[in-house]
């Protein structure tokens, strides 16, 4: 059975209860968990060849994204200390989000990948893609979506 599960967080409600998910799961069987939230990157870099975000935007970008990662491990650290699960938190900082998921889930060690899913579909699907999709398409070690 599973002995270490990662939750990807990005901090919605969604992944909030696919943690709830996970965590209950993780106690019911005496497992650990790690939960780990991509650092997204500034989201205007490349966007033009001449035209450079300041040094301050990218900062506060950044800092934004930490706080809305130490927000999201709050809320999950709260249910695994009800739950007695062991936890620890990460941030990851690649490009490629799926990629980071399933690179976090490889240091540590995770033998399963619990994530929630967005539902996009259609247009938005086709243009976004789906972190889910990707995940299952890369990962090495099974991958529970919630929905």
């Amino acid at each position: 059975m599973f002995k270490h599960l990662l939750l990807a967080t990005d901090g919605s409600e969604l992944a909030l209860a696919a943690a709830r998910h996970a965590l209950e799961l993780a106690q019911a069987i005496g497992a650990r968990a790690t939960a780990v939230e991509v650092v997204e990157p500034y989201p205007y870099a490349g966007v033009g060849e001449t035209w450079q975000p300041s040094r301050g935007d990218r900062q506060d970008h950044l800092a934004s994204q930490r706080r809305s990662a130490e927000t999201a491990f709050t809320d999950i650290g709260d249910i695994a200390k009800e739950r007695g699960v062991p936890l620890e938190a990460v941030t990851s900082d690649e490009r490629d989000v799926a990629q980071a998921i399933v690179d976090s889930a490889a240091a540590c060690g995770a033998d399963l990948i619990v994530m929630g899913s967005h539902g996009r579909s259609g247009i938005a699907k086709a243009v976004l893609g789906s972190v889910a999709a990707k995940v299952l398409a890369l990962s090495t070690v099974p991958v529970l979506v919630v929905k």
